[in-house]
């Protein structure tokens, strides 16, 4: 693909539109009115940057549309458990958390280094509070604090153990009326009859063997009942965030077309991004966009030839838990108009079991007592328990793919994995399909995987005594803050660490999974797209994953994708409104 490929497309026809929702979703907002072939503002993508975005714009007095490839709106955050990182925001002020301007700029700059200029990590901290606060004014959306979700770094200067990420309160998707319906599905779904929090995974995996595990699974059940007694359809992390952003929307009488993939971005020769082309029920449909476009149009995890040409191997499209829609687009289309582009090397990593149907993005269970995590050779080679991308950079680096996720009966009676509780066998079809194996003794289950018999059983023993002494002094895993997370506090000495001793043995495969891709068009403060000799390109903005991370090559804490997301959707918004 070239980057400076031009395409030019004369317009096709006007679009019919409506002040709420129009053809291709459903009825909710304000009856539609007479046909218009322009708007101020053209956002690509319904996700949680495009939305913030859209909703900021049309606050702000501009014209707005929005357009999604996807038959449902929310993209890969309504996926998502939806936690949200930004420093000194009201939420967390508010719940006492000790956080300051000074603390935020000191941790980012430590975590993200020289990779993201420092003017765009100010820009991030600086307009993250307010639009919080914004959103919250301006639709259903309330927040509530993750209380002890530390920092991904809280060793480094300015970090915080206690943490400093929100997610979605409740939301009544009634709220929706007919559009609830046009709701991307989660990635996982609720147990029925919970109403469950992020922040309750980290107890409900405990629940059977912890009374705050207990207590939380009763109040899950509780804040449930409730909620449906009130004739309410409680909604909680992605799918709150997603509803309450377009609730947002169709109270602000801004058009949301569904069904309706980006075709080309329309450049004046001047150079200047003046509009869309998009296919709309079938037919090629221009669009001008008089201010600008903002491509907030997801990554590109879904396009083989884009991971293949920018990513490391192995790597393929059945990994990632992105919304299916997310082939890169918009970032192939702002390279057709000379964009810039870093961070297309990497993803929002996270270690990964390739069960049937869809992998699974492996997070407490690989930190929770008991288990460790070996190579090919049947040895260790990472902390398990350290922020996810960064293990997966460390399997890439090593190239110790496939790994393989080590755990005992004693740890399958005691914690939930995935969505099977405690005690109860695993599907059959995961066994089949060679993404878990078992055996009875830790030298047949390493026959079954091809690891060494004899290195797996020392590795297994070194463990054990790291267990039992509280110090791993291979990989220090416990020693951060952050490491304790997702643990179970009644195993001392260390809540990371727990021997293996009970047959039957297990082995899930571990890949390299993702969130998302993380690379995109290159941005400046202002959230414009930028050429590779820093010039802007007119009328032209991009912010979530079709942009490049304002975390660079790492990740600051829980909601570090989708805090930046909805802020340099905010940042963008305003730019278009301040005159563009």
């Amino acid at each position: 693909m070239s980057a400076h490929l031009k395409r030019r497309q004369v317009l096709t026809g006007a679009a019919a539109i409506g002040t709420g929702l129009v053809a291709g979703s459903s009825a909710l907002g304000s009856p539609a009115r007479a046909a218009q072939a322009a708007y101020d503002v053209v956002v690509i993508g319904c996700g949680a940057a495009g939305m913030t975005a859209a909703l900021r714009a049309a606050k702000r007095g501009l014209s707005v549309l929005v357009v999604e490839k996807a038959p449902t709106f929310g993209g890969s955050a309504a996926r998502s458990g939806a936690g949200i990182w930004i420093p000194n925001n009201q939420v967390i002020l508010a719940a006492g958390v000790p956080d300051t301007p000074a603390k935020a700029t000191s941790y980012l700059a430590a975590v993200v280094g020289s990779d993201v200029p420092t003017a765009k990590q100010r820009a991030f901290l600086d307009n993250g509070p307010p639009m919080i606060s914004f959103v919250m004014a301006n639709s259903p959306l309330r927040f509530r604090y993750m209380d002890g979700y530390s920092d991904y770094y809280p060793e480094l200067p300015g970090g915080i153990a206690r943490g400093r990420s929100i997610e979605p309160d409740l939301f009544d998707g009634k709220l929706l009326g007919a559009e609830l319906a046009n709701l991307n599905p989660a990635y996982l779904a609720t147990p029925p009859g919970l109403t469950v929090f992020s922040a309750d995974y980290k107890w409900l995996n405990l629940a059977l063997v912890n009374a705050k595990g207990t207590a939380v699974a009763a109040e899950c059940v509780a804040r449930y009942t409730a909620a449906t007694l009130a004739g309410k359809t409680p909604l909680t992390m992605g799918q709150a965030l997603a509803g309450a952003l377009r609730a947002g929307l169709a109270a602000a009488g801004v058009p949301v077309w569904l069904n309706t993939p980006l075709t080309d971005l329309q450049i004046a020769p001047s150079g200047r991004v003046t509009g869309v082309v998009v296919t709309r029920n079938g037919v090629a449909t221009g669009i001008t966009a008089n201010r600008g476009v903002l491509v907030a149009a997801g990554g590109f995890e879904h396009n083989l030839a884009m991971r293949l040409a920018y990513q490391q191997q192995p790597i393929g499209v059945d990994w990632t838990v992105g919304a299916k829609e997310n082939t890169g687009d918009g970032i192939q289309a702002g390279l057709r108009a000379g964009a810039a582009t870093d961070f297309l090397d990497d993803s929002w990593w996270g270690p990964a079991i390739p069960l049937p149907g869809e992998p699974y993005f492996c997070l407490a269970e690989r930190t929770l007592p008991g288990s460790l995590i070996v190579n090919d050779a049947g040895v260790r080679f990472v902390n398990e328990a350290a922020p996810y991308s960064d293990v997966v950079h460390v399997m890439y680096a090593k190239q110790d793919i496939p790994s393989w996720l080590i755990f005992d009966q004693n740890y399958r009676n005691r914690y939930l994995f995935r969505d099977v509780a405690p005690l109860l066998p695993f599907p059959a079809e995961w066994f089949s399909s060679g993404a878990v194996v078992k055996d009875w003794t830790l030298g047949g289950l390493a026959a079954k995987i091809g690891v060494p018999a004899a290195a797996l059983s020392a590795t297994v023993s070194r463990f054990n005594g790291f267990a039992r002494s509280g110090k791993d002094t291979d990989f220090h895993r416990g020693d951060s803050a952050y490491d304790h997370y997702y643990t179970d506090p009644a195993v001392t000495p260390n809540s990371c660490l727990a021997p293996l001793w009970l047959a039957p043995y297990y082995a899930c495969k571990l890949v390299p999974g993702d969130l998302g891709t993380k690379g995109g068009l290159r941005t400046d403060p202002r959230a414009r797209v930028v050429r590779a000799d820093g010039t802007v390109i007119p009328g032209l903005y991009a912010a979530g994953n079709s942009s490049a991370a304002v975390m660079g090559h790492s990740y600051a804490g829980a909601g570090s994708t989708i805090g930046p997301a909805m802020t340099f959707g905010y940042i963008a918004a305003d730019d278009l409104a301040d005159g563009a």
